[in-house]
């Protein structure tokens, strides 16, 4: 599956939505957050719900990039992020999401 979605795609959703560390306008790599926005997108192909896929991105921001819990502001970015990135495969064709 990963190997047909556009990382870009994530990378634009991650960027605009998420962004919990303020890098969007750092000279940071835009890959920083590949591996949180990949691990979302395979939780909702394996059916986990929005609610699960975004408490996933609220445990990596207050575990490993040691943020204060999770605030109402960001907890609806990782919602949003989640929502964004369903319905982005949302548009993929079947046969992607189910390898």
């Amino acid at each position: 599956m990963a190997n047909d979605i556009e990382l870009e795609r994530l990378r634009d959703i991650g960027w605009q939505e998420w962004d919990p560390i303020g890098l969007r306008e750092s000279d940071c790599p835009r890959d920083e957050y590949d591996s949180y926005l990949l691990e979302v997108a395979s939780r909702l192909t394996s059916g986990a719900s929005v609610e699960d896929a975004a408490a996933s991105l609220d445990l990596v921001r207050a575990e490993f990039m040691r943020l204060d819990l999770s605030t109402q502001a960001s907890r609806a970015a990782s919602v949003q992020t989640v929502v964004s990135i369903k319905a982005y495969l949302d548009t993929l064709p079947p046969s992607i999401i189910a390898e």
